[in-house]
This record gives structure tokens, C-alpha cells and sequence, in this order.
């Protein structure tokens, strides 16, 4: 066992692994490796996303040229100038917005498409926002072939969030704005979270809590990260009127 590691847990069975042709998965290992040395050993201890990582296949959300390298410990390119995110950026993030498995809640930024698939395993409904229609669209057709049916995808701005299917329990935010737009706290419900990494564009960003309570919202960083930049009224914006 490395210093620093909590005990190697059992392998699971691998039910989402059941999407993939012939229902096997040649990195089923590289994929338990990764939750092990990346995850576990940086102090991620939520079952729930442990587990959710253990079983989704990441390989699936990059282009195929890029499958042996999807589990790696550090962001993978997915086009558009976009990343997905590094795994253990995503268990972070996820395990601060403190699931049950009730909940519904708001992704903003798409992208690959893989957060939304975590989030799905651990919520009751996920709703995720792509500005960019070339990632939405081809989030949307992995998540459906890998039958992650409680996500629905929406091409367009996230910045005022998803009004429609309002209030949400929990809001993610994987691009980087410089401030936290109204739209989306006020869709936040009381004692809800938001995770999002805070900060100017080009520059290291630090990832942040936001916590509604009573009515007021409370703030904790977290650690410093690097994100590319929330893009559209955000940015034209600079800051919230």
C-alpha cells in the first residue's frame, strides 16, 4: 500500500462497462488504477463518487485517438480548444457538492460530457449546459449510447442557467468566470451547493464553495486550479450588474 493511501477497496461490478460492445472493457484496469492512485491517495473518500469513477468509462468521453491516455492524471484535449477535466479535479469537485442521490442538479459547461455521466450516478436528475453545439451534440449522442438517461443536454449560454427546470440542489460550474452569475444562485435552492473554479482568464483560478444559507451565500475556497475561461455573457458581462 503507498503512505498516504486508504486500504484497496474491492473492485465493484462494473455495470456501466455493460454499454460497451461485447460488454468488455480493455481499460477496466487502468480505470480501478486511476480511482486507486489518483483518487483514494489524495484523500477523495465519498463511496458514492469513488464508485460512480470506478464504473464509468472516461475512455468513451475523448476521441479515440486519445483512449490510452483518457485515465491519465491530467486534463485530455476533446476539441473545440477544450479539455476534459483531470479525474481528480472531477471527484473534487463532485464530492463538495455532497450528493445523496435525490437531488437535481445544474452542469454548466458540458463539454466531453463526462461530469454529467458521474453526476448521473449519483442524483436523481442532471441537467447540463454546452455553449459550444459541436461538444453539446456529441456529449449528448455518448450519454444516450451509454444510457445515461437522467441527463439532458441543452446547447446555449449558461450564464442564466436553466430557468425551466428550476430550483436546483446542487450547481456546477467547469469553466472558469470571474464572478458567479446572479441567474444561477437565484436557482440555487436554500442550503444548496455550488462548486466553481473563480478567476480572470489566463490566470491560475481558485476553486470555490458557494453555500446558500438563509438566503445569503457563503463562500470557501478550496485549492487553485487552472480552467478555461466561461465563455459568452459572462465574459462579455466582466461583472454582474
Amino acid at each position: 500500500m503507498l503512505a498516504g493511501c486508504s486500504p484497496s477497496r474491492p473492485a465493484p461490478e462494473a455495470e456501466d462497462e455493460a454499454h460497451l460492445p461485447g460488454g468488455d472493457d480493455p481499460y477496466r484496469e487502468k480505470r480501478l488504477a486511476m480511482v486507486e492512485t489518483q483518487l483514494v491517495a489524495r484523500g477523495i473518500s465519498d463511496e458514492r463518487v469513488l464508485d460512480a469513477m470506478t464504473r464509468i468509462p472516461r475512455h468513451r468521453f475523448v476521441p479515440r485517438s486519445r483512449w490510452p491516455v483518457a485515465y491519465g492524471d491530467f486534463p485530455v484535449p476533446i476539441g473545440e480548444g477544450q479539455t476534459i477535466s483531470q479525474p481528480y479535479i472531477v471527484a473534487l469537485m463532485t464530492e463538495h457538492l455532497g450528493l445523496q442521490g435525490q437531488e437535481r442538479v445544474l452542469e454548466i459547461g458540458t463539454g466531453s460530457g463526462y461530469q454529467a455521466a458521474v453526476l448521473s450516478r449519483l442524483a436523481k436528475e442532471v441537467y447540463t449546459i454546452e455553449i459550444i453545439p459541436e461538444l453539446a451534440e456529441r456529449a449528448r449522442l455518448v450519454l444516450s449510447e451509454l444510457g445515461y438517461d437522467n441527463v439532458s443536454v441543452k446547447t446555449g449560454d449558461g450564464y442564466a442557467g436553466w430557468e425551466e427546470h428550476a430550483p436546483f440542489d446542487a450547481i456546477i460550474i467547469t469553466a472558469a468566470p470571474s464572478f458567479v452569475p446572479s441567474p444561477l444562485t437565484d436557482q440555487l435552492v436554500e442550503g444548496g451547493r455550488l462548486v466553481v473554479p473563480l478567476g480572470q482568464k489566463g490566470k491560475t483560478q481558485m476553486l470555490t464553495l458557494i453555500e446558500k444559507k438563509e438566503g445569503k451565500l457563503m463562500g470557501k475556497a478550496l485549492c487553485p486550479v487552472r480552467f478555461v475561461p466561461m465563455t459568452g455573457e459572462v465574459e462579455e458581462s466582466g461583472q454582474d450588474e
